[in-house]
């Protein structure tokens, strides 16, 4: 087993100017499950590919263990890689597939048939072993590209968004029997999604990346509670932070009639560009559902119910008084709020309901910069 180090790591493609992965430190510890999350685009699956000597790395170096591998072959690096499609050799049996890698390396037969039924057995592949890949499902063919890649005992783990192309239930699934594979085998795993509800779930830790930048690293807990910018805070989490800028009245938020009080050492440290406006976040579950009529309410009108069963979301725009509703926004798009509900009192479409921030649950970053305070 190895950690894994990226030290200043760039990588950018010919033709361009902005980097696709921007002098990206970050250290992976032996045996952890780190996540890399972000956007399309955000340069994660390059940071990845770099990892596996399958980008060139421009500037700074990464390092499996203490050996840097900069600039070592892929082959030579001592890692295993899944990828989002698979990339199973159709013409071969599932065996011949998980053992195939180890058979150019020369391994005896004898040895490739035990290490193959061993992850076989881990896999529940056992009863598939003399089938070729076309007679299976997705998700019988993901756990092949896995146990090809647990036979090689590798020291890393890379997996490239190897869920993307299941199916809801079956993508749920799978993602468990990858966690505790990975907890079972203690190999560390660096994986790579957009999902950030796959990265919430599986990681001892997330990366999140934008525009080639690191943004955050931190535990799901972290990242969910201590969100380090307004960029994280509207990201992680399902269904998606509410966010807007308010101005500042007298120590207090101004959100339409309503005041929220906001600390003294929050304003001291405010900026020019702030120009004494605070952004808040506050998660749908962050609110009370209190009379319209009370006056620290917020009004929203209900635009949507999503019902879930044990959960309900009301799905609602503020009303007129607020002005600046554009500023608003969350995972429904701008000028929206969404509310978790009591599931069994769901209000109507078009009605109007009063929420309540609970205190010390509101999030507050730099209207400038959207770094937290």
């Amino acid at each position: 087993m190895a950690t894994v180090t990226f030290d200043n790591a760039t990588r950018v493609y010919p033709g361009t100017e902005r980097p696709a992965v921007d002098a990206l430190n970050l250290h992976v510890e032996d045996g952890e499950f780190l996540v890399l999350v972000g956007p399309s685009g955000c340069g994660k699956s390059t940071s990845l590919r770099m990892l596996a000597g399958l980008e060139d790395v421009n500037a700074g170096r990464i390092l499996i263990g203490d050996r840097d591998v900069t600039d070592v072959q892929p082959k030579d690096r001592d890692i295993a890689m899944v990828f989002q499609n698979y990339a199973l050799y159709p013409h071969m049996s599932v065996a011949d597939n998980m053992g195939f890698a180890l058979k150019i390396a020369g391994t005896p037969k004898a040895d490739i048939r035990q290490r193959v039924e061993e992850a076989a057995k881990i896999l529940d592949l056992t009863q598939y072993l003399d089938r070729k890949p076309k007679a299976l499902s997705g998700g019988q063919r993901q756990r092949v590209a896995m146990g090809r890649a647990i036979v090689r005992e590798p020291q890393v783990f890379l997996m490239d968004e190897p869920l993307s192309n299941l199916d809801a239930k079956l993508r749920v699934q799978t993602r468990t029997q990858i966690a505790s594979l990975q907890r079972r085998l203690g190999v560390t795993t660096v994986y790579v999604t957009h999902d950030q509800t796959e990265a919430l779930t599986m990681g001892d830790r997330i990366a999140v990346l934008k525009d080639g930048i690191l943004q955050q690293v931190g535990t799901p807990r972290e990242m969910y509670d201590t969100p380090q910018n307004v960029f994280v805070a509207g990201f992680i989490g399902s269904p998606a932070m509410n966010i807007a800028t308010f101005p500042v009245l007298d120590g207090h938020a101004a959100l339409g009639r309503t005041r929220l009080p906001v600390e003294r050492s929050v304003i001291d440290q405010f900026t020019e560009e702030d120009r004494n406006h605070v952004t808040m976040g506050f998660r749908p579950e962050a609110v009370d559902v209190i009379p319209a009529t009370d006056p620290h309410a917020i009004p929203v009108i209900v635009n949507l119910v999503e019902e879930l069963g044990s959960d309900a979301f009301v799905y609602g725009s503020l009303t007129n008084e607020f002005g600046a509703a554009s500023s608003v926004h969350s995972g429904a798009g701008d000028a929206q709020v969404i509310v978790r509900v009591d599931p069994r009192q769901v209000p109507a479409k078009g009605e109007t309901i009063g929420i309540r921030i609970r205190n010390g649950e509101q999030h507050l970053f730099h209207a400038g910069s959207g770094e937290r305070f």
